[in-house]
């Protein structure tokens, strides 16, 4: 028997998954400023990336169609029952894009919607990817500051306005109380910050990096601030120029290393005892993945760096974050777990 013709497959089923959008659809204007036409209702939405699905659970999670990574049990504990154990569907975009197209048209979702750059390389994926499927393709701003008008984006997409209002009003108190105490701290008083990954540390975000912006967001000095963006390799010998007063970290072994290794042992943070590893469950506070998930770790970060300006507790600002955006309220013993950085 002749296979069947990949193109002519993708043709039909594309063309089924259209039809019944085509009659309903309305227009809303994603991130990137592309008018996209999505059904009246929507219903199944398939995330082509971390970020975004991590975005879509906060806001909609009924409407999660499944994960990129299936999610570890350690980190399922933190949410929805039904929700967190959905399965691995895998990702358009990012690091190890793992989902096919045929895959990705057998899910029949309504939209498809990444949260991350809005460049023109992902403006050109987001249109092949709709023209290929017939499947609606929205982009979100994933940088930090545009997390509230995404979240605004994202409610009318799915027609969830109302939840999305209450979720960007929470993240824009947070970064305008934030914003507000930093701008009195004199720039002489912010500190050099590393932030290390990997299990030998030597892996860092540069200026501009996605995977810093809370660092950059609080006004501290990371000392790999050059030229470039992104995740960089360096040396120890570097890092021992640098001397940062801070070491944040989302690396276990590292942290734990890091404190009884001579090689170390002269940096400023390591003296001092300001090596800080970063809450992971569910999902990074600091990055890994860059989403939502930040936001609880900006105030973490701010009581790290600033301690006298922030004298919340913020055992209770991760309780109601944990409330109100996984829908999940941790008990005392999974706080101690969730700030013990241990995922």
């Amino acid at each position: 028997m002749p296979r069947p013709d990949r193109r002519a497959l993708l043709t039909g089923l594309a063309a089924l998954a259209a039809c019944p959008r085509l009659a309903q659809a309305a227009s809303v204007r994603d991130g990137a400023g592309r008018d996209v036409a999505v059904p009246a209702t929507v219903t199944r939405v398939f995330p082509a990336g971390p970020p975004a699905a991590i975005q879509l659970y906060t806001l909609a999670p009924d409407l999660l169609l499944g994960w990129p990574r299936a999610n570890r049990p350690e980190e399922r504990e933190f949410l929805l029952p039904g929700i967190g154990d959905r399965p691995e569907i895998g990702r358009i975009t990012g690091r190890g894009n793992s989902a096919n197209l045929e895959a990705v048209l057998q899910l029949k979702p309504d939209l498809i919607v990444d949260a991350g750059s809005t460049g023109r390389t992902y403006v050109e994926l987001a249109e092949r990817v709709q023209g290929q499927t017939g499947i609606p393709y929205a982009l979100l701003d994933g940088r930090f500051s545009a997390i509230p008008e995404s979240y605004r984006i994202l409610g009318r997409l799915t027609g969830r306005s109302e939840r999305a209002e209450t979720l960007a009003t929470w993240c824009e108190t947070a970064m305008t109380t934030i914003c507000g105490r930093i701008a009195g701290i004199a720039p002489g008083k912010r500190p050099s910050v590393y932030y290390a990954r990997g299990p030998r540390g030597l892996e860092t975000g540069l200026g501009g990096s996605i995977n810093v912006e809370t660092l950059a967001f609080l006004g501290a000095r990371n000392v790999a601030d050059q030229p470039g963006s992104g995740l960089a390799q360096v040396s120890l010998e570097q890092v021992l120029a640098w001397d940062p007063e801070v070491i944040v970290t989302i690396d276990l072994a590292f942290s734990e290393s890091v404190r009884r290794d001579p090689a170390w042992a002269g940096v400023r943070a390591v003296k001092a005892g300001r090596v800080h590893l970063s809450p992971k469950l569910p999902f990074g506070w600091v990055d890994f993945p860059p989403s939502v998930n930040r936001m609880v770790g900006l105030w973490w970060l701010a009581k790290l760096l600033y301690p006298q300006a922030f004298p919340e507790d913020i055992r209770a600002i991760a309780r109601d974050f944990h409330t109100l955006f996984y829908q999940v309220t941790p008990s005392e013993p999974q706080l101690d777990r969730i700030l013990a950085g241990r995922g």
